[in-house]
């Protein structure tokens, strides 16, 4: 299989399973201008498979500024890896202020660094959408556990 082709039904299995939303994020679907699409968690040059246990619901946004980093450096001599949807839970790295994601962890960390989670841009965007209800949305906390 071209690891590149996503068969359709993976695509419905990963937006369903994330409940439409960005699981690096939490920003819906619905409140994107551009589509979402599937982010191997794992890229496949650092051994990640080609297969849906690897596979994240990602917004364009998260899914450009990810690329293909598996984690970075937060303090000289210190590698984090990034937030893994599928292994990790979110609320154990990450925090909700207003706009803001905040992170709790060097993993948190790493991810609120390597996403830009809060730069200006997405701050007002997350910010727009508190103010319309949509973020997050209830399917967040679903999708959280919560």
């Amino acid at each position: 299989m071209n690891p590149r082709y996503i068969p359709d039904a993976w695509r419905k299995l990963v937006a369903e399973r994330a409940f439409r939303l960005c699981e690096y994020c939490l920003v819906h679907e619905e409140d994107t201008i551009l589509t979402c699409p599937i982010d191997h968690v794992v890229p496949l040059k650092h051994g990640g498979l080609h297969h849906p246990d690897n596979l994240a619901f990602c917004c364009v946004f998260c899914n450009r500024f990810k690329g293909t980093d598996i984690g970075t450096f937060i303090l000289p001599n210190q590698f984090s890896p990034l937030f893994n949807p599928r292994t990790d839970s979110w609320p154990a790295h990450f925090q909700l202020d207003g706009p803001l994601i905040l992170p709790i962890t060097n993993i948190g960390e790493a991810t609120v660094k390597i996403l830009k989670f809060n730069e200006v841009d997405r701050i007002i965007e997350r910010r727009e959408l508190m103010e319309e209800g949509l973020y997050p949305r209830p399917e967040a906390l679903k999708f959280l556990g919560l």
